[in-house]
């Protein structure tokens, strides 16, 4: 089973400009409304390519109907910790020539009770065929070493762990050895105190850093240069795959997406980085948060190109 944790779920709310005036009037087109919140884009994303998860997470009271309808419009299982208060809604103003603004709202306060009766849901869940997905922000109340308790819980119980985070959440959760993270180029070198420009070489050698320390795979985002997928014994390099762009919103979380299922469905790592480049590609080809189309993605994964480097 899939476990998809979603710690500050949020009401996304995308809008077309031709072009945003801060402090001026903006005529809008176009606006659409769907849930969001990263672990539950990556479970959009999953049932597009047709497997199932379950998503968990906090959500308000107020304001929860719509995501738990749109899951439920999607079929996909949820089960999340309700809490006194409102569910966060995030403003996407996306401009024609592909400028992104966003809006986030921090999310409500979350009291230590609530949170244990997460990392209790979370514990009965987790088994030798449960994969858990720790990916996003963290809402207020809620500790950043919260991705490294729960990853270090789960895995004493025989589940596998894929974290998508930066800063103080990342370095945590790093500390209790999951067993894949796609931290773009900025938050590797950012973790290791390192320029964040530096060379692709130097990325892919922070990237074998964290396998010695237990992961089995780590996915390396690079916007427009494409990503680095580097495990133990290989690292195979990709160009971004040039489509036109209506959103760039989730395109990360649909990597992670493919990346967690083909885990889940054995692929070889070249059958799982083409998967990975076309769901990426394919999110940014859909407006707002919705998820790329399974025909789409095999369509894209025609254009992938790999360049596979060994490790002796």
């Amino acid at each position: 089973m899939i476990i998809t944790v979603t710690m500050n779920p949020a009401i996304d709310k995308t809008i077309m400009v031709d072009k945003f005036y801060a402090g001026g009037l903006n005529r809008i087109e176009n606006p659409l409304t769907d849930a969001g919140g990263k672990g539950i884009n990556v479970s959009k994303t999953i049932h597009a390519l047709g497997g199932k998860t379950l998503a968990t997470g906090f959500l308000g009271k107020n304001g929860s109907e719509k995501i738990l309808a749109c899951l439920q419009e999607e079929n996909i299982a949820s089960d999340f910790v309700m809490v006194d208060g409102i569910t966060r809604t995030n403003m996407k103003i996306m401009e024609k020539d592909g400028t992104l603004t966003e809006i986030n709202e921090q999310g409500m306060w979350i009291p230590q009770e609530k949170i244990e009766e997460l990392v209790e849901k979370l514990t009965g869940y987790a088994n030798e065929d449960s994969l858990f997905v720790f990916a996003g922000s963290i809402p207020k109340g809620v500790d950043t070493s919260i991705y490294g308790r729960l990853t270090a819980a789960v895995r004493e119980k025989g589940a596998k762990v894929f974290v998508d985070a930066d800063g103080e959440l990342l370095k945590e959760a790093i500390k209790a050895c999951p067993d894949m993270l796609k931290p773009n180029h900025v938050e590797l070198a950012e973790y290791f105190g390192k320029d964040i420009h530096i060379e692709e070489a130097e990325l892919v050698e922070l990237a074998r850093k964290l396998i010695e320390n237990k992961a089995e795979l780590v996915a390396v985002s690079r916007g427009s240069k494409g990503a680095l997928f580097v495990t133990k014994s290989q690292v195979i390099r990709c160009c971004a795959i040039d489509v036109e762009v209506h959103s760039t919103v989730g395109a990360g979380d649909a990597m992670v997406a493919a990346l967690v299922y083909a885990r889940q469905q054995d692929f070889t790592l070249e059958e799982t980085v083409r998967l990975a480049m076309a769901a990426s590609a394919g999110a940014v080809t859909t407006a707002g948060t919705k998820s790329p189309d399974r025909e789409t993605i095999e369509a894209l994964k025609k254009q992938v190109r790999l360049e596979i480097g060994v490790y002796s």
